[in-house]
């Protein structure tokens, strides 16, 4: 076990949580939340205790933000433990998203404390014309991952001359959408990544913001580039669920013979080639992945601007640390013989939860080639690339 943070006990507005005992918990409760799909409400509530939802919200309205490399560790150690939980808890971050939203919305918003969480369907983008008082909103958006638990639900809707071609995010509350349960998928199964349906909304301007867009709070975090972060909150996921893989190839592999009697998994050398070999892979893109987040967060807080290079490495530390996971699970399911092939084997869960995160649209393979032609003085070739 190489998962670290040195935040493992959080302030929150309902005490203190040992990160250690909620994931105690976790561990417990983990297969109830992919039977039904969704992490519930009451477990959010434990994470919130743990500060996740606050390390995004701007220190003017009571959150505690993280440094960026602090947060992925949580989400990665919470990852280890279960992806789908994971995948929720690093929704945290996407408070970085709404500091773009008036700072007068963003005190309403966080009016109640600092621990809100925030789950978006953004896509596809839906027309919303504008109407007097605002965007009037009607459709379906799909992949609202964690909105069961969300305090505030966010719609994607096309942006204008004003949006520099990105598009806005409009802000609802819960009891103005409708979710539609339709998750049924091999891998993160306990997201509840849900369909989002709303039905003739009017959404005040001041409660959409710009995806990506420029912050109105002026904190260090908000000056990290936030599709980037986005980006790294998801591969982190993939890194912890491969841990969890690799952990248990080496303690299976030291007490396992297999059932034809042929010698346990650690005295064949196959088995513990590949396991090292894993291992390497996966510690290597680990150091990239953290080595890129903190030399950019020095850069935030020297005050200096990230460079379009920066950027880069961080987009492509974040897809390549994503395939790197998924590549290490599939490859110990291969070495684990017929074990691997049941339903009900762990690995079988792995490898489908480290599958979600390179299939992402930030995490894809045409990502390493945006980062490629930055990093040789070209436009990147995927557009929201930064």
């Amino acid at each position: 076990m190489i998962v670290t943070t040195s935040q493992a006990t959080v302030r929150s507005a309902t005490g203190a949580a040992n990160l250690e005992d909620v994931l105690a918990e976790l561990a417990v409760r983990r297969q109830e939340f992919g039977e039904q799909k969704y992490v519930p409400r009451d477990f959010v509530a434990r994470l919130k205790e743990t500060g996740v939802y606050r390390a995004a919200t701007p220190r003017r309205f009571g959150g505690e933000p993280l440094p960026p490399a602090e947060f992925l560790r949580i989400v990665e150690r919470i990852s280890v433990v279960d992806g789908s939980t994971g995948w929720v808890a690093s929704f945290g971050s996407a408070l970085v998203y709404l500091a773009a939203l008036p700072l007068d919305t963003q005190a309403a918003l966080y009016a109640d404390g600092p621990d809100v969480v925030f789950a978006g369907g953004l896509f596809p983008i839906q027309p919303a014309p504008e109407v007097a008082g605002g965007f009037r909103i009607d459709g379906r958006w799909k992949f609202a991952s964690g909105c069961m638990g969300a305090d505030v639900l966010g719609v994607g809707i096309p942006g204008d001359a004003s949006t520099d071609g990105k598009p806005r995010t409009a802000v609802l509350r819960p009891e103005q959408v409708e979710i539609v349960q339709d998750w049924d998928v091999v891998g993160m199964r306990g997201t509840g990544s849900f369909d989002l349906v709303v039905r003739d909304v009017v959404v005040p301007r001041e409660w959409t913001f710009i995806r990506g867009g420029a912050p109105t709070v002026d904190e260090p975090l908000y000056r990290y580039p936030a599709i980037a972060y986005a980006a790294q909150v998801l591969a982190v996921v993939g890194a912890g669920v491969a841990r969890a893989a690799l952990d248990h190839a080496v303690e299976t592999g030291a007490g396992r013979s297999g059932i034809t009697g042929a010698p346990k998994l650690a005295d064949r050398p196959y088995y513990r080639t590949a396991v090292a070999q894993a291992e390497a892979d996966l510690r290597s893109a680990r150091a990239y992945f953290y080595e890129i987040t903190e030399e950019v967060w020095e850069t935030v807080l020297r005050g200096d601007p990230v460079t379009a290079e920066q950027n880069a490495h961080l987009r492509l530390a974040a897809t390549h640390i994503a395939a790197t996971a998924a590549s290490v699970v599939n490859r110990l399911v291969e070495i684990s013989g017929t074990a691997a092939i049941f339903h009900g084997h762990p690995l079988q869960q792995w490898a489908g939860d480290a599958l979600v995160p390179q299939q992402h649209a930030f995490l894809g393979p045409g990502l390493v080639d945006a980062a490629g032609a930055v990093l040789m003085g070209q436009p990147p070739t995927v557009p929201g690339f930064r």
